[in-house]
């Protein structure tokens, strides 16, 4: 059975935000999957969780559309249009692009 899920609106000031799209473009998890873990880890019915072990998920070396979208800060239909042109490295799977970081990084240093 599906857990129904309540929405949630917060502003967040810039150094939290800026590090919640760190943690998203660095995971390739959703901002919603980071903090229903953030709750499920830092908050019990007994009160705030004090004290944490900070660790660092490595990068994924394979990209969605999305994620490379995110990585260099365009939209995804601009990222779309360059790979279906032939103008950013990457490959189509069935209906899906894939992107390997390292490559799209070399592009971007390359200027293209």
């Amino acid at each position: 059975m599906a857990e129904i899920q309540t929405p949630l609106y917060v502003r967040l000031s810039a150094d939290p935000h800026r590090r919640l799209e760190a943690a998203v473009s660095a995971s390739g998890r959703s901002k919603r999957q980071i903090v229903e873990d953030a709750v499920r880890e830092h908050l019990t019915d007994d009160g705030v969780v004090v004290g944490r072990i900070a660790l660092r998920e490595d990068a994924p070396e394979v990209m969605t559309l999305s994620e490379a979208a995110h990585l260099l800060r365009v939209e995804e239909a601009q990222l779309r249009a360059a790979a279906d042109g032939g103008d950013l490295p990457g490959r189509r799977i069935g209906d899906e692009w894939r992107f390997s970081r390292a490559a799209v990084l070399r592009w971007l240093d390359r200027g293209g």
